[in-house]
C-alpha cells in the first residue's frame, strides 16, 4: 500500500511537475547524500591488500552501492581513520592506506568530514598528512586543519552546486584524550565557538546551513539529552540540517516544521556505520541520509528528507574476508545473492530491528525502498 501511494505521487509529479508542489519554472534543486562512519579495522586493511604487489585497493567496497552514491549531486561521508602512512593500524589508533580515500572518490563521494575522536590518532603529523592526501586527490574536506590560517580561509566549508550555496560545519566531542598540538587544529564541540562559526557562515549568505557532529554515546540506539539539546541550540542559531555520527548504530531522524522562516529543520542523530568490521548488535550496517533542497527565487527549502538502509556484506573469498556495502532494500529478497544463509539472516535482522526503531521514532523521515527498477519513498 505504501509503495502504491508513492507510485501515485510519482506519476502525478511527472504529469504536473510544477503545480503539485508549488514549484516555478525557475526552481533550482540539489540532492545531497550523507554517509556514516567509514572505518578502517585490520580485517579491512588485509582485505584490500594485494599480497603479491603489496598495494591496496578498496574499490570493491563500493561495487553495489556506487550507483546510489552517484545519484546525488553532492555526497558527504564521515572519515574515521587517518592517512598517516606505515605502519597501517587499526583500533585504537587508526591509519589506513590512502587507497581508501581514492576509492571514496572513485565511488562518487565529494567531501570527507574529518573531525572525530580518531582524528588525532597519529598526532599532528597524522592530521596534516591526512589533509595532504585528501588535497592531492581533489577531495573536499573539513573539520581538521593544518593551522589557524588555513581554518580562517576555508571554514566554514562553502559548496555551491546547481545555483544553491551550502555552508557545512563539522565538530567532534573529543579526541580520545589525545592533546592536539599546534599548529594543527580539530574542531571540538564548544557552543560559543560553534555560535561564532554559524555567524560567520551566515555572513556568506548560504541557502542552507548544515552541521555534522561526532557526538553521543557509542552503541546507544537513542540520542542522549545532550544531543537533543545541542540540536535545538543549533537550529535556534541558524542551522537547517544537523547530522550525527559516532554511536556506530542508527538513531532516530526528525523533521520539524519551520517557524518564522517557514523552513523545515531536520536532524539525523546518528547514521551508524557505513563500513567497518564491528560485530556488536546494530553495528553491521547504517543509514545514508538523502536530502533534496529546492530554491525558488531567493529562498531555499528542504523538500525531501529520507534515507537508505545499508549493510556490510562480508563473504569469505580465497581465504580472506571481503567487504561490500549493499543497499538493503535492493537485496532483502535475494537470498541467492549471499554466500551463506547466516549472512543473509544477519542482514534481515538488522533491517527488521532498524525499521522497528525508525518507523516508531522517526518524524516525517521515511525509508527509500527499491521496487525492482527504481527507488521510491515508503510512506
Amino acid at each position: 500500500m505504501r509503495l502504491q501511494k508513492n507510485m501515485l505521487k510519482f506519476l502525478i509529479a511527472l504529469l504536473f511537475p510544477f503545480s503539485c508542489y508549488g514549484q516555478s519554472a525557475g526552481s533550482k534543486q540539489i540532492k545531497l547524500l550523507f554517509i556514516g562512519d567509514i572505518m578502517g579495522h585490520k580485517e579491512q586493511i588485509w582485505s584490500a591488500e594485494d599480497r603479491v604487489k603489496h598495494v591496496y585497493n578498496y574499490d570493491t567496497v563500493f561495487t553495489y552501492i556506487k550507483g546510489v552514491i552517484e545519484e546525488a549531486d553532492i555526497a558527504v561521508a564521515n572519515l574515521e581513520v587517518t592517512f598517516s602512512g606505515l605502519p597501517y593500524t587499526s583500533y585504537p589508533s587508526f591509519s589506513s592506506p590512502s587507497a581508501l580515500a581514492l576509492a571514496c572518490k572513485n565511488a562518487g563521494i565529494d567531501c570527507l568530514l574529518t573531525a572525530n575522536n580518531h582524528a588525532a590518532d597519529r598526532n599532528t603529523r597524522g592530521i596534516t598528512k591526512t589533509i595532504r592526501v585528501l588535497d592531492s586527490l581533489g577531495l573536499s574536506h573539513t573539520g581538521t586543519f593544518t593551522n589557524l590560517s588555513e581554518k580562517e580561509k576555508k571554514y566554514p566549508l562553502i559548496i555551491e552546486k546547481n545555483g544553491i550555496k551550502i555552508a557545512l560545519l563539522n565538530y567532534t566531542y573529543g579526541t580520545n584524550g589525545i592533546t592536539i598540538k599546534e599548529p594543527a587544529l580539530i574542531n571540538l564541540i564548544d557552543r560559543n565557538a560553534i555560535e561564532k562559526d554559524l555567524q560567520k557562515a551566515s555572513a556568506e549568505k548560504p541557502d542552507i546551513v548544515i552541521v555534522f557532529l561526532h557526538w553521543g554515546t557509542e552503541y546507544e540506539k537513542a540520542p542522549s539529552k545532550s544531543q537533543i539539546d545541542l540540536a535545538d541550540f543549533l537550529f535556534e542559531r541558524g542551522a537547517d540540517l544537523v547530522i550525527g555520527s559516532h554511536p556506530h548504530v542508527i538513531q532516530k531522524m526528525i523533521r520539524k516544521k519551520g517557524d518564522s522562516d517557514n523552513k523545515d529543520k531536520v536532524v539525523f542523530y546518528s547514521l551508524g556505520n557505513f563500513v567497518s568490521n564491528q560485530q556488536k548488535d546494530g553495528t553491521g550496517g547504517g543509514a545514508m541520509a538523502r536530502i533534496e533542497i529546492r530554491k525558488d527565487e531567493d529562498k531555499a527549502y528542504i523538500t525531501d528528507a529520507d534515507y537508505y538502509l545499508t549493510w556490510v556484506y562480508t563473504p569469505i573469498e580465497k581465504y580472506r574476508k571481503r567487504f561490500f556495502v549493499i543497499p538493503c532494500s535492493e537485496y532483502e529478497n535475494k537470498a541467492y545473492f549471499f554466500s551463506d544463509s547466516i549472512q543473509y539472516a544477519r542482514m534481515k535482522k538488522f533491517m527488521k530491528d532498524s525499521r522497528s526503531l525508525l518507523y516508531n521514532q522517526n518524524a516525517s523521515v521515511n525509508e527509500r525502498i527499491f521496487n525492482g527498477s527504481s527507488w521510491l519513498l515508503n510512506y
